[in-house]
């Protein structure tokens, strides 16, 4: 029989990808965690995590375990705080984090209803594609789509959103389309501003589960999403973006995809806490908002020979197969 202390303590470890950092929060010493993670590793017969003196990574059985046990865990914390609170009203100022393009499929009736409901309650977006400090911005909860760069935040998966390569059937019929990642290279592509030199990186992954990192680059780039995207209707060159930000340019017919087998990795939407600690129950009542809403939206699922069962995974060498 599982111990339930034990998974939460491998959640924490897995979110902070240390046992001394997960230690820390627990209160508790740092080989006391590194035991109970053995002991839960042996109740499980898998190993879950691969240690080095100078990295911890999951394993695929790791990512997958804490796939489907870390929300569940984190709600347990959310009903418990909610319990405490009793029957306090949400109250008070939500200050919330999301990329530029948030509106564009997060309802603002929803808004509006969820403010009508709880009327001592005031919401703060603040909107922007670049990852926001939610200590120095002050923010008390984020909506990030992609890869978490700071480990040391809470963050719980609300869905994955696949990716594609996209391109204007303009561009396409003028260039034509590239018949592998090679080939990619070698088309003007839509990007974000490369962090240095003149290429930009994608990491993609095949139907054999292959991740690759491919370098790209274009005369158009931009630090918003909705700027990439309409610079790719536009005839400008392919662009990677969510399916949440280009399924009705798809349906439409202004976008069409490239090379489908690829899809881009590490996509995906969670839900970003600065801290477990003493969450404002208006911040709490907000995300189980959000979060309903969200999850019940069909976005566009990736091609069927890529359905295969996708997960985030920290990478550092720049072509990873498992």
């Amino acid at each position: 029989m599982l111990d339930l202390n034990e998974v939460a303590m491998f959640v924490q470890v897995a979110r902070l990808g240390s046992f001394a950092e997960a230690a820390r929060h627990l209160r508790m010493p740092s080989a006391t965690v590194s035991r109970r993670i053995q002991q839960l590793e042996t109740r499980l017969g898998t190993r879950l995590m691969q240690r080095s003196t100078r990295k911890l990574t999951l394993t695929s059985a790791g990512q997958t375990f804490h796939e489907r046990c870390g929300p569940a865990v984190e709600e347990l914390i959310e009903a418990g705080q909610s319990h405490v609170a009793g029957s306090k009203e949400p109250s008070g100022a939500i200050r919330v984090a999301a990329s530029a393009s948030f509106f564009e499929y997060f309802d603002m009736g929803w808004v509006s209803a969820f403010l009508a409901a709880h009327p001592a309650v005031q919401i703060d977006f603040v909107l922007s594609d670049l990852q926001a400090d939610l200590i120095a911005d002050r923010i008390d909860v984020a909506f990030h789509i992609g890869a978490l760069e700071d480990s040391s935040y809470v963050a719980r998966r609300i869905f994955t959103s696949y990716g594609g390569l996209l391109a204007s059937p303009a561009y396409l019929a003028a260039n034509g389309a590239p018949r592998d990642l090679r080939e990619l290279s070698e088309h003007e592509c839509v990007t974000q501003p490369p962090a240095t030199g003149s290429f930009a990186t994608w990491r993609l992954k095949g139907p054999d589960d292959c991740e690759e990192d491919v370098r790209v680059r274009g005369r158009f780039s931009s630090n918003t999403h909705v700027a990439l995207r309409e610079a790719a209707c536009a005839g400008l060159g392919i662009v990677a973006l969510p399916a949440i930000l280009t399924s009705s340019e798809v349906a439409a017919g202004r976008l069409v995809p490239v090379l489908p087998q690829y899809v881009r990795a590490g996509r995906g939407m969670s839900v970003v806490y600065p801290s477990r600690q003493q969450r404002p129950l208006a911040v709490t009542a907000f995300v189980n908002m959000a979060v309903e809403k969200l999850s019940l939206q069909e976005w566009m699922p990736p091609p069927a020979e890529t359905m295969s069962e996708r997960r985030l995974e920290p990478h550092l060498d720049s072509s990873v197969c498992r």
